[in-house]
């Protein structure tokens, strides 16, 4: 997969993203690979970077396999509900069924950050509202934007890591 290829002209409207994209069910790093794949075919999304895979205990329903988590900087013409949109079409397309909230699946792909936008609607909450609680997000994303600043905290993700108190485990494993 190129990474960083040009789409078209140039946009000056587009928004540089964060995405979250986990897995355990199956081949976990496959299906973060194919979900990687689905998300760059999309016209208006351009995928600038990839950090490394992470090994990683579950969150809430702890009695389930392992997930493989890394993040996605991403720019995009589109709005984030159009991405939105089209990371939901990406889950369903890949067989994600949503059975039990936090509960095992095929792929899981969240809106870290949008820019620097605040959204908070009843569907749609941007940033992440529990990404500055979880080292399986701040670690992957702490790798490609350590510099990017949450918009609602004002603090960099490397402060935000830092002041993490999560202490699951959270491997490198690429």
């Amino acid at each position: 997969m190129a990474i960083g290829k040009v789409k078209g002209c140039c946009n000056l409207r587009e928004t540089v993203c964060y995405i979250s994209i986990g897995s355990n069910q199956g081949d976990g790093r496959q299906n973060c690979r194919n979900a990687l794949t689905l998300l760059d075919k999309v016209p208006g999304v351009n995928v600038l970077t990839i950090s490394p895979c992470y090994r990683t205990e579950p969150v809430g329903i702890t009695e389930q396999d392992w997930f493989i988590n890394a993040v996605v900087e991403l720019k995009t013409s589109l709005s984030a509900r159009a991405l939105l949109r089209e990371m939901l079409n990406i889950e369903n397309i890949m067989g994600r069924i949503r059975e039990l909230k936090g509960g095992p699946r095929i792929i899981d792909l969240d809106i870290l950050l949008y820019g620097q936008e605040v959204i908070a609607e009843d569907d749609l909450i941007v940033p992440h509202p529990e990404m500055h609680n979880r080292r399986f997000v701040l670690e992957p994303l702490n790798q490609i934007a350590s510099f990017a600043i949450h918009p609602a905290f004002g603090i960099s993700i490397r402060g935000l890591l830092e002041r993490l108190s999560d202490n699951r485990i959270v491997e490198k494993i690429t």
